[in-house]
């Protein structure tokens, strides 16, 4: 740090504030000093800023299993909005929802001295009498209906409700829905929505189908929708699943959409290139990010946290999958 000081002509106390990212530096000295790091090699002890500062600068991250692409995109967003405010993420993937390992997981990110942990999805907080350990700032995407924590969530409903709103709309009698796992968080609120919409407008409620977010099992679903001609329009519960179900229909020779149409949810990059191209909803996940960072930081801060924010609106993107039925 001397060393720093002596080669950009500034104070030691100078060279620690452009370390800490303190804004009580002029941006033309900021740039020398930060200059100078760069050629002598500087990087600041984590280790001692933490003794003086009492914080890490580092966040926590649990997901229960980054098969979903949902979750997946989560993790890469709320990596990518750390590291913006100065933070880097630690990550914990776990498949067992339970009160033990998640337990185990809170003590493992605490050793390694997070300021505060972030859960995606975690479904095991819908058990009453569970408490997440207490000491550290906690933050949620998705997955606490009764807000005992501060959430942030994407407005699961509201996108089931736009597509299966469209598919209606088009003229189809009726929406099939092939579901997620029924341990899902997402996927409950995407089911419960598609059923609530088809009872206000009167609609028939077919019998759901469940799939596990892999497009394997959405062509497990297809297969059995396909045996149906009275089936002219399916929202599946993620664009994977929409994937299978569009090959099992093709296999048995019905047109997308001229004969039935399908639609999905997520907006995967490979979407439209879907052969026909995909309606689907699209999430922002990056909007979701930035807001988990920044509860996460007015917590870190000595503040509080509202245990809910406004969800996320989705939106709809429409795509050649869907049409009007069949005359």
């Amino acid at each position: 740090m001397a060393d720093v000081a002596a080669m950009a002509g500034v104070s030691s106390q100078t060279v620690s504030r452009v370390a800490n990212n303190r804004s009580n530096v002029e941006e033309e000295t900021r740039q020398r000093v930060l200059s100078a790091m760069r050629v002598l090699g500087y990087r600041p002890n984590a280790a001692a800023r933490a003794l003086v500062t009492d914080q890490f600068r580092t966040l926590g991250l649990i997901s229960f299993g980054l098969g979903n692409f949902g979750n997946a995109r989560t993790v890469d967003s709320i990596t990518r909005a750390a590291q913006r405010a100065g933070y880097t993420v630690n990550m914990l993937a776990i498949e067992s929802q339970t009160e033990q390992a998640v337990h185990e997981a809170f003590g493992q990110l605490t050793m390694q001295a997070v300021d505060g942990i972030v859960l995606i999805e975690a479904q095991i907080l819908d058990t009453p009498a569970l408490r997440l350990p207490s000491g550290v700032p906690v933050v949620l995407a998705d997955g606490d209906v009764s807000h005992r924590h501060p959430m942030v969530d994407t407005d699961q409903a509201l996108g089931a409700r736009l597509v299966t709103r469209h598919l209606l709309d088009l003229g189809h009698e009726t929406v099939w829905h092939v579901a997620g796992p029924e341990d899902s968080y997402a996927a409950r609120r995407r089911a419960e929505s598609w059923h609530a919409t088809l009872k206000e407008a009167g609609a028939p409620i077919p019998r759901m189908l469940f799939g596990d977010w892999s497009a394997a099992s959405g062509y497990a679903a297809g297969r059995v929708l396909a045996e149906q001609p009275g089936v002219t329009a399916v929202f599946a519960a993620n664009d994977q699943m929409a994937l299978g179900v569009m090959r099992a229909f093709i296999q048995a020779g019905r047109r997308i959409p001229e004969d039935v149409s399908i639609a999905g949810f997520d907006d995967l990059d490979e979407s439209a290139y879907f052969s026909p191209p995909l309606t689907t909803v699209r999430q922002d996940f990056d909007v979701l990010a930035e807001r988990i960072v920044s509860l996460m930081l007015d917590q870190i801060r000595g503040g509080t946290a509202p245990s809910a924010t406004a969800p996320i609106a989705p939106h709809l993107i429409i795509r050649e999958s869907t049409a009007a039925p069949p005359d």
